[in-house]
């Protein structure tokens, strides 16, 4: 054993006051919050640097330059990394970057979050960090409809252009449409476009005018309207065509994608015969929304509700704090709403913290957040109503589309494992293998509960949260080489 590795060691049996398990907007913001009233926090991340997919930045020593343009707020990014890194140089913060949170347990003097630190290449190593509450500040992935040809090499999903373009300042193609529904798609063209691709359109499923419903939310927050006509302005500029209730409903190639099929849809979300069209692209990026990451809040135990976007989220209160005593949760794991709101929750975790402990501020200092989170809330639900999932999506598949992707499951396969009684997508996956493969659901999970139900998951009955007691991969050599009393 090193000596940096006894010293993580030595770390790591130290009960910390808090961990906070993601290194985003949320985990980010209630670090710096909590360290700054004088509490100990580990900050963990998978990433190699702080910032979440949202300030995500390219690897330490990469040439590049240029990719501040992707980025938003990096003002108070900044401002929360050198905050960070102050209270690590004296020992409050334990900042653990490259490290993946695989499970988490808690007992009588608190919670152990097992992570796997993956710094050093082809040599995995097992850590237990104990702390006295836990911070679940997990972030969200891409939701995914599939479509024929949604398994070409060349289409992707929208996060992963945007992903590629700050990570390692990539452009996935030449020539790139862009497809789905929401708010997101917008910065991801306009990404695209400044980085030099010919962006060849937006297709957004649904129709602008569903926010005319939700203009009290919109008005509470003209900053989100002005973003709004900076990215529309963005896009003239460009010359990017944008077409409402449009889609992808199929992609063609041999090797990799060459074309799509979009196509007019309804208002149930089918395609209209006869609006097909197709159109050459050397890549495609399609959105649904975005889906929580749970897997620590579902093995703890911590209670689910619904949102309106088909989502399970996690259920917390005033605080942040969740039905598990000592677990708090911040961010997208309580409901997609952005890094804005993301920042907000986790500071309140934070503050509650403090305040529960003995130092924190008096309350009236949070009542311009709680306003702020208030209106953020309801502009977040806004976008989930304005934006959902087509309830006619399955229409789109024939009965050789691949529905998952790890286990090659066909559309036939799973429609006949409905039509023998399977009523869900636990079902599903026990007749088809859906969901056994290397992402574990994540990618095919959504659409397999869809097809089994016949519906859109909605606010009432969200699809369930998959209990997954190993959150991320690692190695069976990584769990051997922990000391022995580690290992129960």
């Amino acid at each position: 054993m090193t000596a940096e590795d006894r010293r993580a060691h030595t770390r790591a049996h130290t009960r910390a006051d808090l961990l906070v398990a993601g290194g985003g907007p949320a985990g980010l913001t209630a670090a710096a919050t909590a360290a700054s009233g004088g509490l100990s926090v580990v900050l963990v991340d998978s990433g190699h640097a702080l910032g979440g997919q949202y300030w995500r930045h390219p690897p330490a020593g990469a040439q590049m330059s240029g990719t501040d343009g992707f980025h938003h707020d990096l003002t108070a990014y900044r401002s929360l990394v050198d905050t960070i890194s102050g209270h690590a140089e004296t020992g409050l913060v334990d900042l653990r970057l490259g490290h993946h949170a695989w499970t988490v347990r808690r007992d009588e003097d608190g919670i152990e979050l097992h992570v796997v630190d993956r710094r050093r290449p082809g040599a995995d190593r097992a850590v237990v960090l104990r702390g006295r509450r836990l911070l679940v500040a997990s972030g969200a992935y891409d939701r995914q409809l599939p479509f024929p040809g949604w398994d070409l090499p060349g289409v992707y999903t929208a996060g992963a252009l945007q992903a590629l373009l700050k990570g390692g300042g990539v452009a996935a193609g030449r020539r790139v449409l862009v497809a789905g529904t929401g708010p997101f798609l917008l910065p991801v063209a306009v990404g695209l476009a400044d980085a030099g691709v010919r962006v060849v359109g937006v297709h957004e499923a649904n129709d602008p005018r569903r926010w005319l419903r939700h203009a009290r939310a919109v008005a509470a927050l003209p900053g989100k309207a002005v973003e709004g006509v900076e990215y529309a302005a963005a896009l003239l500029r460009h010359r990017i065509p944008v077409r409402v209730r449009s889609t992808v409903v199929a992609a063609h190639g041999r090797e990799r994608v060459e074309a799509v099929t979009v196509a007019r849809l309804d208002r149930d979300g089918r395609l209209i015969e006869g609006t097909q069209q197709r159109i050459a692209v050397d890549a495609v990026g399609v959105g649904w929304g975005f889906t929580p990451q749970l897997e620590l809040a579902v093995s703890l135990g911590c209670e689910l509700i619904g949102s309106e976007d088909g989502n399970a989220v996690v259920d917390v209160d005033a605080w942040q704090r969740t039905s598990v005593p000592g677990v708090l949760a911040a961010g997208e794991t309580t409901g997609i709403g952005g890094a804005l709101l993301a920042g907000l929750e986790g500071r309140l975790a934070a503050e509650g913290l403090l305040r529960e402990v003995g130092c924190g501020a008096p309350s009236v200092r949070l009542r311009p957040v709680r306003r702020a989170v208030a209106r953020q809330r309801a502009f977040s639900r806004a976008m989930r109503e304005a934006h959902p999932v087509p309830a006619g999506w399955p229409a789109w598949l024939d009965d050789e589309t691949t529905i998952c992707r790890c286990e090659e499951v066909r559309h036939r396969v799973v429609r006949e494992a409905v039509a023998s009684g399977a009523s869900d997508g636990r079902q599903v996956k026990q007749l088809t293998r859906t969901g056994m493969g290397w992402c574990q659901g994540r990618i095919c999970g959504f659409a397999v509960e869809c097809l089994a139900r016949g519906e859109v998951p909605g606010v009432a009955a969200p699809a369930p949260a998959s209990e997954r007691l190993v959150a991320a991969p690692l190695t069976l050599g990584a769990l051997a080489r922990l000391p022995s009393h580690e290992v129960e």
